[in-house]
């Protein structure tokens, strides 16, 4: 797998980060918030390490 499919596919993941963060607000949500929680928290580690192990990828591609 090369960078760019890998940079690719944090993007996807980065763009759905959203989606956790409404589900947050709902007051229904009950126990679930723990698991919204847990995926928002992997999420953001996975976005980190990824960041620390491609520095440039931050920078947009063209």
């Amino acid at each position: 797998m090369d960078t760019t499919t890998i940079r690719s596919q944090i993007e996807q993941i980065e763009s759905k980060r959203g989606v956790l963060l409404d589900l947050l607000e709902r007051p229904d949500l009950g126990t679930l918030r723990i698991d919204v929680n847990q995926a928002l928290e992997e999420m953001d580690d996975l976005i980190e390490e990824f960041k620390r192990t491609f520095p440039d990828a931050q920078q947009p591609h063209t």
